[in-house]
């Protein structure tokens, strides 16, 4: 996985039969350098037929030099990344090419996990949530939680464990929250050339403009209905309601947004949920983590409390959800996209 962040690859070990979880094994990391990044960064927003060659050298090196090193693997999910989504526009792009890759590995990989989706409808992401489903069940929960992704974008997963199957009517409810780590990571980029801001440092140092958090929030999509689903870019426009704030106060109030966009969120859950599994780099920020705990009526915890690895989640979702596409299971429906019906996504390359 390789996501709108843009720090670099993930890659998990996942062993399941597409239904159950069976057993997670190793994991790895791998970095985009500065320079790759920033041709990444260059892409964004760009669609298939533009010159994307340097960046697309980018994807295909980084993904192929680290599952290298998973020779075990009989199948590979690979994402790619995601350079620019409009569902209800030009479809959804995902960079990166799964034939080249399985040749290069020597073994098959199911990719493009997102555009069969769209094409019937659907919103396309998010697409963890039938992994979240399998997650809940494997933790024995018994009683409706919901799974916080904090990475570029946040995304929300609630989810009845009780249910048979991910595709079941009331089973799942998913959608994207709003901004999450993207803006924020831009904004330190951009004043303090940093990556990201760690441990919620700089935000710690200020405080919340309120008049720009109320702007903010005037955004017609914290009104529209789930499911629903944003780019990165969505919401650019907040660098500009804070660009007259000190360094500090813009990352406090721009960390205020994204809490306070997943608070309003949890408005459309069908019931309040047991707790809150938060995964993703945002779960690192103690300051985002104490206002969505100060906000929120339930324990927000990180997925370690239940023994999950909230790095790895959405690298063990594709994992996952690879072998869901090659058993031809659903990998979406109307409860987390908005698709017609369950639908199965993604390309298999064989070797």
């Amino acid at each position: 996985m390789s996501g709108t962040s843009l720090d670099g690859v993930d890659a998990a070990l996942v062993q399941t039969d597409g239904r159950q979880i069976l057993a997670f094994g190793e994991s790895g990391y791998r970095a985009y350098t500065g320079e790759e990044r920033a041709l990444l960064r260059a892409a964004l927003g760009r669609w298939p037929g533009d010159d994307l060659a340097a960046a697309g050298e980018v994807v295909q090196r980084a993904h192929a030099e680290l599952l290298a090193g998973f020779p075990q693997a009989e199948l590979v999910g690979f994402h790619g990344q995601t350079l620019a989504h409009e569902p209800r526009g030009r479809g959804t792009h995902q960079l990166g090419d799964g034939d080249a890759l399985a040749a290069a590995l020597g073994r098959d990989v199911v990719w493009d996990f997102r555009s069969a989706d769209v094409a019937l409808g659907g919103e396309g992401a998010p697409l963890a949530p039938f992994f979240h489903f399998a997650c809940a069940q494997w933790t024995g929960a018994t009683a409706p939680v919901a799974f916080l992704n904090l990475g570029g974008v946040g995304n929300l997963t609630w989810i009845d464990p009780t249910r048979a199957t991910p595709e079941a009517p009331g089973a799942l409810l998913a959608f994207d929250t709003g901004p999450a780590n993207a803006p924020l990571n831009d904004l330190v980029a951009e004043r303090r050339g940093w990556d990201c801001d760690r441990d919620g440092a700089l935000a710690a140092q200020g405080e919340v403009v309120d008049g720009a958090l109320e702007l903010f929030l005037d955004e017609s999509y914290f009104r529209k209905m789930p499911p629903k689903s944003l780019d990165r870019d969505d919401f650019s426009l907040m660098l500009d309601l804070v660009r007259e704030l000190d360094d500090a106060d813009a990352a406090a109030t721009m960390t205020a947004m994204a809490a306070t966009a997943v608070m309003l969120g949890l408005e459309h859950c069908p019931q309040p949920p047991e707790r809150l599994l938060v995964t993703g780099g945002g779960r690192h920020n103690p300051v985002m983590m104490a206002m969505l705990a100060a906000g929120i009526d339930c324990p927000v915890e990180p997925v370690e409390a239940v023994g999950l690895d909230g790095d790895m989640l959405e690298a063990q979702a594709f994992a996952y959800l690879a072998v869901r596409v090659a058993r031809g299971l659903p990998t979406s429906a109307p409860g987390t996209t908005g698709v017609a019906a369950p639908v199965s996504g993604g390309r298999i390359s064989r070797v």
